[in-house]
């Protein structure tokens, strides 16, 4: 791929300092995350490192510069919740409303489903239209609004959930297979490719 075409892979160690630089942002200027203080690349690779084993993330690149990340983590600890996992995104502020959100999403929900995850949770500080017309695009649906949950930049905040169905729930389902071990396989492969397909697309149009 052309250097200055975008490009949707996992994330690697390397990608921390993009990935903080996005981030930063969010943290410091707006409630769309309930952390005060942004993290340095130095922890945010951490989190990186930490969340791989079990995980994705993938990011969107254009050369050298991250456009955009997302990732899944745990639902919660007990074990029953195990199939679900949380998701999240974030896109650096000159690139958004040019697909890259999508396309992260189409593959990081494909290759979850693949791995054998069956639901999957954002929760979203509202109001925040965009991040709610993205994830209803993708056929995320409103579950419920924990109210004031949530007290930053002097003043109390919702947090809404939506919820998508990555697929059918089998009556005995199998054990979700990790991250460290899915990542080479096919599956992960074509999931790469639709959200690059989509990049495409949108490009040509």
């Amino acid at each position: 791929m052309n250097a200055q075409e975008f490009e949707l892979r996992f994330a690697a160690p390397a990608d921390a300092a993009g990935i903080a630089a996005i981030y930063a942002p969010i943290v410091r200027d707006t409630p769309i995350s309930f952390e005060t203080e942004p993290p340095a690349p130095a922890e945010m690779e951490r989190r990186l490192r930490d969340g791989i084993a079990s995980f994705p993330w993938l990011v969107c690149a254009r050369g050298g510069e991250i456009a955009g990340y997302a990732y899944a983590g745990e639902h919660r600890k007990r074990a029953a919740y195990r199939w679900s996992v949380e998701v999240s995104i974030y896109i650096a502020a000159a690139r958004r409303r040019a697909g890259i959100g999508r396309a992260l999403y189409a593959a990081l929900l494909r290759g979850l489903a693949a791995q054998g995850y069956v639901n999957a949770y954002a929760g979203i500080t509202l109001p925040n239209p965009a991040s709610v017309a993205l994830h209803e695009t993708l056929d995320f649906r409103p579950v419920g609004i924990y109210r004031e949950v949530g007290y930053k930049d002097g003043r109390w905040h919702d947090v809404g959930w939506w919820q998508r169905a990555l697929g059918a729930r089998p009556a005995a389902p199998p054990e979700p297979l990790p991250f460290a071990s899915a990542r080479g396989g096919a599956a992960w492969s074509q999931a790469l490719a639709a959200g690059t397909a989509l990049l495409e697309a949108r490009k040509s149009n």
